[in-house]
């Protein structure tokens, strides 16, 4: 007996979604390798291996392009990211150790080729496209944070960190990662070695224990 076949329609629609994802994947790289201005549709359908009417045919022109595929990065970031923060979960006996091993890993997300060019896109255009600064950084960051909060709520529940507002907790714990990143990677146009990546992790654990730590 051979297999079912798809329902009339499914596999269409798959192709179509698939293609949509080859569009976006191919335009950020094309638009992080070029820039905005420099980077051209025809390149972009080159890239991701489609004809360029069909580049068109799902965003109808350069800048829909250009926002879905910011749009589309920021969600692969934002995903790389809550990877990391479910670790804390279950942290294991050492909290320390496990809060310097997400630090760690947040900053290699935050270090990583796609992060950078997210940023160096985004504050490229910031004249051009003036809220994508936000759209993206609301949508990275934001999406973050509230997991992060969540995780830190935790840790104050069960003691492990001193109670209080678990959303501030979170925001001070990123900005301690993403203000020296920021420095030391110039904006994202430098990538950072991995042994800064270690020291910046493990002084941003220590200064947000210092003040975050339960009372011995």
């Amino acid at each position: 007996m051979t297999g079912v076949a798809a329902p009339a329609g499914r596999t269409g629609s798959r192709g179509r979604i698939d293609k949509r994802q080859a569009i976006l994947d191919a335009a950020f790289v094309v638009f992080a390798r070029r820039g905005y201005a420099q980077a051209c549709v025809r390149e972009i359908a080159e890239a991701a291996g489609v004809a360029k009417p069909t580049v068109y045919n799902h965003l109808s022109d350069k800048e829909s392009l250009f926002r879905r595929a910011l749009q589309a990065g920021a969600d692969a970031v934002l995903a790389e990211n809550l990877a990391v923060v479910d670790q804390l979960r279950n942290p294991g006996p050492d909290l320390r150790a496990a809060l310097e091993d997400v630090a760690y890993r947040l900053l290699r997300v935050g270090n990583g080729e796609r992060s950078r060019a997210l940023r160096w896109l985004t504050y490229a255009q910031v004249a051009r496209f003036p809220d994508l600064v936000d759209t993206v950084t609301t949508h990275v960051w934001g999406g973050l944070g509230e997991a992060l909060a969540d995780r830190l709520a935790r840790l104050a529940l069960s003691g492990r960190l001193q109670p209080g507002d678990p959303e501030r907790a979170a925001e001070q714990f990123l900005a301690l990662l993403t203000g020296p990143l920021e420095t030391r990677s110039r904006l994202g146009a430098r990538e950072v070695s991995d042994s800064e990546i270690r020291a910046l992790a493990s002084a941003a654990v220590e200064t947000f224990l210092r003040a975050y730590a339960p009372a011995p």
